[in-house]
């Protein structure tokens, strides 16, 4: 049995979608289904059961837990990155974390789990996963909700017997019902089709020209590709960037969609909040040469292809990611 936490989310049900095309369905997906549409990634998928959070949680608590478990692959959290409840965020990203990761090694089960880019906070510490994580300090309480947890593991010496994995900015299928926490792509998709240009958000730094700050835009594709190398190697402990090492610019991200829905580049900017400027990343470029160095090697997708496919494979068409 693998069970996916979050595995009605994003990333959570890419991974579910791909491990059935890999031909396992033994997976139990746990979640908190609430009242969005994240119940519409779990249509194509198989798996054996479907438990909330909650109940899953008081499972592992009074040691009910059933079933011959193999792997923990932990995709559950608050990643609204505006959310400003800590006590929320330390509840479900923090204490349920630990007390999953306790559980895992505890019964010697993989534990791969979800950290963050957003951990490295403005860059200024630098984005490479093999320098002290103590000297990072996130710019939100996402950010930081996800540090603590780093921290602990390390602290702890949990870390050396899991695998945390710090994903960049993955776009792709199924993030459909995450509101404005979508990838820009959808957002502009649904500009482009509403009123034929897109809107991109003014520099208020004088060395980035307007819609040149640049990310690391991954493709679920890859990062499920990546987090499933951690799966199969459970002997490959610690942290992780999961990212494709080359930042590229929100303006050809936006000339991207363009291109892949066959219209001209129409593109409007306009001033950042004032309550999101002292927490803007203006540069994020994952360094990944760690996990090159325990044995990962496949390319991941161009920015224009890996846009091409989920504009007009997905979005295009309202499909979702299932065992291809």
């Amino acid at each position: 049995m693998i069970i996916i936490t979050g595995g009605a989310g994003f990333i959570g049900s890419a991974l579910a979608a791909q491990l059935n095309a890999r031909g396992a369905d033994d997976i139990l997906i746990v979640d908190l289904l609430g009242t969005n549409e994240r119940w519409k990634n779990l249509r194509k998928l198989r798996f054996v059961d479907y438990m909330e959070a909650d109940d899953f949680a008081q499972a592992l608590d009074s040691d009910q837990i059933e079933w011959d478990v193999e792997a923990i692959l932990h995709l559950g959290a608050c990643s609204d990155t505006t959310e400003t409840d800590a006590s929320f965020l330390i509840r479900n990203n923090y204490e349920y974390s630990k007390m999953l990761a306790q559980w895992a090694v505890e019964h010697q089960v993989r534990f791969v789990y979800a950290s963050s880019a957003a951990t490295y906070g403005d860059g200024s510490a630098g984005f490479s996963d093999s320098e002290p994580i103590e000297q990072l300090i996130p710019l939100n309480m996402y950010g930081y909700s996800k540090q603590l947890f780093d921290l602990w593991a390390k602290r702890t010496g949990v870390a050396e017997q899991i695998a945390g994995l710090k994903y960049f900015n993955v776009f792709g299928p199924n993030e459909y019902h995450k509101g404005e926490m979508r990838s820009f792509v959808h957002k502009a998709f649904e500009q482009i089709n509403a009123g034929g240009k897109v809107r991109l958000f003014e520099s208020h730094r004088p060395e980035y020209a307007n819609g040149m700050q640049l990310r690391d835009f991954l493709y679920i594709k890859d990062a499920v590709d990546m987090t499933l190398f951690f799966l199969g190697n459970p002997d490959i402990n610690g942290i992780f960037n999961i990212g494709t090492g080359q930042a590229r610019s929100w303006l050809d991200l936006a000339n991207a969609v363009f291109a892949a829905m066959g219209k001209t580049p129409n593109i409007e900017f306009i001033p950042m909040p004032e309550k999101l400027r002292d927490k803007y990343q203006y540069f994020t470029q994952a360094d990944i040469s760690k996990l090159r160095q325990v044995g990962y090697r496949k390319n991941t997708t161009d920015l224009e292809s890996a846009v091409a496919d989920y504009v007009q494979n997905y979005l295009m068409k309202d499909e979702y990611l299932g065992a291809e």
